[in-house]
């Protein structure tokens, strides 16, 4: 079994790193620190502009700043925002949102003057139809395909037409991109960089490559279920250490409050080969996991000339032939779900728990058997092309597979390379990962419908069925949540019976988090809500 070396051996080692750090962590001590929760992004924050909030760093950040129409809770259920509540026509193309009219964009300075107002359904019309905009060139202008016009009735009321229904248009406008903005500040300030809006925080300032600090809003329109007004905290401050061992460092002695992820520069500091953790961090730091909506895979490109990959008992007996579990723990020290079910990650409805893929060796080593008497072929030989991150993942999956019969290649390339040649079909095994755009089964059975074959979709495997694709049609079609679900698992089922793909585990969002910290929770999309966080003393 190969092992990481242990890179984090004594704090001691990156004295330097804190010395050098030290001036940042006291620029932001000069008010209470249970008033102020601290966190650093290491990959930097590109810009403050919710049309641009592709990645998690912008993410985190706009979504202390801005509210959309709808917001999602720690189970992924649509909650109102700044839409109170809404109606769906019977024929499921017609969106009606009432909106609250206690919502206030913060106090900010035009043309001289210092001014606030409150927010308008015009306001959200021009932010939707915003993301359309190609001088814009906003990477959230997918999500508004579906949409044929946005008009604003009356001064609290929104109306959506769709071109067709879209049972999970609701669950896209709950990304941060949709985020309502002020008309008049985005067309006469560097708005990236000087963002007004509507959420719990506001901005206060931005000192490059080294922090950012937002302050609490006053105004905020939401309150705890005491009515008590969110949020609880007087300030975010963002610092910019550039990596993740410095990072931890920071953690580590308490200068910022949380860590997400699990970095292999730290992760045998701070985990046993369990997933537990280690005893030196017990006394100061929790940890919470939740089910991430990103399930990782082996995707096999089934027009190959392989005969091998056309050989449904071989694809079957590479999904038998290795132990997702024993993967998880000494791979990735317990954090991640096998994948033993189908595309669908636990957390989203649609998700099959009844299992179709564990651990059967001797059932492996009788499938290649069968595929060796068919063929005639001795030697049974496949390639599965990966990038570097993922090379102990794929050297595992290949031991294993050697086990029952069957020789790995592995092919490693630079991850643009495998973007290109997969969309291409010039991969026939590939490692992938793919993570929800949105809170819906959809979005990973997507990768499945004949009409989204790669180049022109991600349908990467050219996987392709006449009763996949109708039962995908009827799913869109249906407004009930439920009744969705059942036709989910039946294409779920379908795809694995088939076997184009070979999950390997569904990722888990995994945070530590210092023990003077309450109420951060975690979510399956990871993202980041200060809104009920306390600090003590």
């Amino acid at each position: 079994m190969k092992t990481h070396p242990n890179s984090f051996i004594t704090l001691s080692i990156f004295l330097a790193y804190l010395l050098i750090f030290s001036a940042c962590s006291n620029n932001i001590n000069n008010e209470n620190d249970a008033l102020v929760f601290r966190y650093n992004e290491h990959a930097n924050i590109t810009s403050l502009d919710p049309a641009f909030a592709k990645d998690q760093r912008n993410i985190w950040a706009c979504n202390q700043l801005f509210n959309g129409l709808v917001q999602l809770d720690h189970e992924l259920i649509i909650q109102p925002d700044i839409a109170s509540r809404w109606t769906i026509s019977k024929d499921g193309r017609v969106y009606t949102f009432f909106l609250r009219k206690d919502i206030y964009f913060h106090k900010h300075i035009l043309f001289g003057k210092d001014s606030t107002r409150s927010l308008t359904a015009n306001d959200v019309v021009y932010s939707l139809n915003r993301l359309t905009n190609d001088k814009l060139a906003s990477p959230g202008s997918w999500l508004m395909q579906q949409v044929t016009q946005i008009t604003a009735p009356e001064e609290h009321i929104v109306e959506i037409k769709l071109t067709s229904p879209f049972p999970a248009f609701l669950g896209l406008l709950a990304n941060k991109h949709c985020s309502v903005v002020p008309k008049e500040i985005v067309e006469n300030v560097n708005f990236s960089r000087e963002p007004i809006g509507t959420g719990p925080f506001y901005f206060k300032r931005w000192e490059e490559n080294e922090k950012l600090v937002f302050r609490r809003y006053d105004a905020y329109h939401e309150k705890d279920e005491q009515g008590n007004s969110l949020p609880y905290l007087e300030s975010v401050a963002i610092t910019f250490l550039p990596d993740k061992q410095s990072e931890f460092l920071q953690f580590a002695q308490k200068n910022i409050d949380f860590i997400s992820g699990l970095d292999p520069s730290y992760k045998d500091e701070l985990l046993t080969a369990g997933g537990q953790l280690s005893e030196a961090y017990v006394e100061n730091v929790y940890i919470l996991k939740s089910p991430y909506l990103n399930t990782e895979y082996l995707g096999i490109h089934l027009p190959t000339n392989t005969t091998e990959i056309q050989s449904l008992n071989l694809r079957k007996a590479i999904n038998y032939g290795f132990d997702r579990r024993k993967m998880i723990k000494y791979l990735r020290n317990g954090i991640g779900i096998p994948g033993e079910h189908g595309m669908i990650p636990k957390g989203l409805p649609g998700f099959n728990a009844s299992v179709q893929y564990d651990y059967q060796p001797e059932k492996a080593k009788k499938l290649v058997r069968q595929y060796q008497q068919e063929t005639r072929d001795k030697d049974v030989q496949i390639s599965i092309t990966c990038n570097a991150n993922y090379l102990n993942l794929v050297e595992y999956i290949q031991r294993e597979l050697q086990k029952i019969g069957i020789d790995v290649a592995i092919d490693v390339l630079p991850p643009s390379t495998i973007r290109q040649q997969r969309s291409a079909g010039k991969l026939p095994i590939f490692r992938a990962s793919w993570i929800a755009d949105y809170p819906d089964a959809e979005n990973y059975l997507s990768l499945f419908h004949s009409a989204n074959l790669a180049p022109n979709g991600p349908n990467y495997t050219h996987y392709q069925s006449k009763t996949f694709d109708s039962l995908y049609d009827e799913a869109s079609m249906t407004t009930s949540s439920d009744a969705r679900s059942q036709f989910y698992k039946k294409m779920d089922s379908l795809v694995m019976c088939e076997a184009p793909v070979v999950v390997l585990y569904y990722d888990e969002a995994t945070r530590f988090i210092s023990k003077k910290v309450s109420g951060l929770g975690i979510n399956p999309i990871n993202l980041l809500d200060l809104k009920r966080v306390r600090k003590s003393e």
